[in-house]
C-alpha cells in the first residue's frame, strides 16, 4: 500500500396504494431531481452517512495521479495542471491531486478529516449501471432484495429498530431496504399528500398488523421532523439543501444516526470537463452543508462517498470517458483518520490496465464499508458478516476512523 500523508440506476419502487406500495412510500427517501436522501437508526452517538454517486464518477479525473508518468498519454486534455499551477489540482501531498472544484473536501483533507481511497471497486466486474448499482448497494456479488446498510442495522435490539428511521419522498434506495422499519417526511417544495389524508389513511390501517405500525412510525417521524426543523419556507430543493437537512436531523438528540444520500449526473461520455462541473460543485457544496448542519456532531461522523464503478483510463473520441472498473472513494468527517491518500497503486502503463482499458482495482469497497461498520458504528462481527455475506476475501479495513 502506498499512502501519501496530508500526501442511470435501476428503477426504484414507486408509490402505489396497496400494502407493498404503502410500506415503500413510508420508506426513507428525500427526492430532489437527481438527489435523494434516506435515514435510519444506529446504536450510540456516532453518525454514518453514505453518499451514492450514480452514473460512475471518473476517479482518475477527480483524484488525478499526476505523478504517474503514463497519465498524460492516456488522458490528453483531461490531465489538469499540477498543484501550484494556474487552475491546477489541489495538493494531496504529492503524486495525487484533487479537482479544484472540490474546495470543501480539500479543506477537510488538510484538517485531517478526509481520506481519498484510490483504485477501489466492488467484487463485481459489470459495466452496466443498473446491475453495478444494485450490487454496490446490496453488498454482494449477486443481486439481493435488501441492502447492506439495512442488514447491518438488524443488530439493533427490536425495540430500537422502529424508532427513528426517516424518509422524505416515496422511494427507498436499495442500500436501506430490508426488514428494519423507517418513517416518512416530505419537505417543502415537493408534492405531498395533505396531513388530513395521511391521518385518515393511518386510522383506516390501524388494525392491520403490518401496515398499522408502519403508518404509526411514519406519522411519528413527521412529528419529529416538524419539531427538529420547524416549518421552513419553500425553496428550491438541491443536493446542498438535502445534505444540510440531513445534517440538522442527524444532529438532533433523538434523531436518526444513519443517512444515505444519492447524487446523479456522473455519466460523462461526452465533453467531460464541462459536464462534470455541476455534479462536482453540488457534491462539494453538499459536503459543506452537511458538516455545517451537523455542528458539534461532525466530530462523531463518518461520511462514505462511493460510486458504482470507475471510467476508462483513455479519453474517448467525444472528450469523455466510458464505463470502467477501478475508481475512487472518499471518507470525510471528524471521526475519520484523514489527511491521507490510501492506494495500492497499480500504475497506468498499458500492461497494468485491467483488460487494457481500465484502472486495475486493488482494494474492495466492501472492506472499506465493513471497517466503518465495525470500528465506527461498533457493530459486532456477526452483524458485519450479515451485511456482507460471502465476503471473507474482503476483510474489514482497519484504521479508517479515530480510536
Amino acid at each position: 500500500m502506498s499512502e501519501s500523508p496530508a500526501c442511470g440506476a435501476a428503477p426504484h419502487a414507486s408509490f402505489r396504494i396497496g400494502r407493498r406500495g404503502l410500506l415503500l412510500g413510508l420508506g426513507a427517501t428525500f427526492v430532489a431531481g437527481q438527489a435523494r436522501l434516506a435515514f435510519g437508526q444506529a446504536p450510540g452517538d456516532r453518525r454514518l452517512v453514505v453518499i451514492l454517486l450514480r452514473g460512475a464518477l471518473d476517479g482518475l479525473y477527480v483524484v488525478q495521479p499526476y505523478g504517474d508518468p503514463a497519465l498524460k498519454g492516456l488522458r490528453e486534455r483531461l490531465a489538469l495542471p499540477e498543484p501550484g499551477q494556474e487552475e491546477g489540482l489541489l495538493d494531496l501531498g504529492g503524486t495525487f491531486g484533487l479537482h479544484p472544484a472540490l474546495g470543501n473536501l480539500h479543506g477537510m483533507f488538510t484538517a485531517d478529516q478526509a481520506t481519498m481511497l484510490h483504485a477501489v471497486a466492488g467484487p463485481y466486474r459489470s459495466r452496466s449501471h443498473f446491475e453495478a448499482q444494485d450490487l454496490l448497494e446490496s453488498g454482494s456479488g449477486q443481486r439481493m432484495a435488501s441492502g447492506w446498510l439495512n442488514r447491518a442495522l438488524q443488530a439493533l435490539p427490536p425495540g430500537e429498530q422502529a424508532r427513528t428511521g426517516l424518509a422524505v419522498g416515496t422511494g427507498v434506495p436499495l442500500l436501506l431496504r430490508g426488514p428494519v422499519p423507517v418513517g416518512a417526511y416530505a419537505p417543502p417544495g415537493l408534492d405531498r399528500p395533505a396531513p388530513e389524508l395521511m391521518y385518515r389513511l393511518a386510522a383506516l390501517q390501524q388494525a392491520d398488523p403490518l401496515i398499522g405500525p408502519a403508518f404509526a412510525e411514519g406519522m411519528r417521524a413527521r412529528g419529529f421532523v416538524a419539531q427538529a426543523l420547524g416549518t421552513p419556507e419553500r425553496e428550491r430543493v438541491t443536493f446542498a439543501t438535502l445534505a444540510g437537512t440531513a445534517g440538522r436531523l442527524l444532529a438532533e438528540p433523538g434523531g436518526p444516526r444513519v443517512a444515505a444520500l444519492e447524487l446523479g449526473g456522473w455519466d460523462t461520455h461526452v465533453q467531460q470537463m464541462g459536464r462534470i462541473m455541476g455534479p462536482l460543485r453540488a457534491l462539494d457544496e453538499g459536503l459543506g452543508q452537511l458538516k455545517e448542519g451537523l455542528g458539534a456532531e461532525w466530530a462523531r461522523t463518518a461520511v462514505l462517498v462511493v460510486t458504482e464503478f470507475g471510467r476508462t483510463a483513455r479519453v474517448n473520441g467525444n472528450q469523455g470517458t466510458d464505463h470502467g472498473t477501478g475508481g475512487v472513494a472518499f471518507l470525510a468527517g471528524g471521526a475519520v483518520t484523514g489527511g491521507r491518500v490510501v492506494a495500492d497503486w497499480p500504475g497506468l502503463a498499458e500492461d497494468k490496465l485491467f483488460e487494457n482499458r481500465d484502472l486495475q482495482p486493488t482494494r474492495d469497497l466492501r472492506s472499506i464499508a465493513k471497517g466503518l461498520l465495525r470500528d465506527h458504528l461498533r457493530l459486532p462481527d456477526a452483524a458485519v458478516a450479515r451485511a456482507f455475506p460471502g465476503s471473507d476475501e474482503a476483510p474489514a479495513m482497519r484504521g479508517l476512523v479515530r480510536a
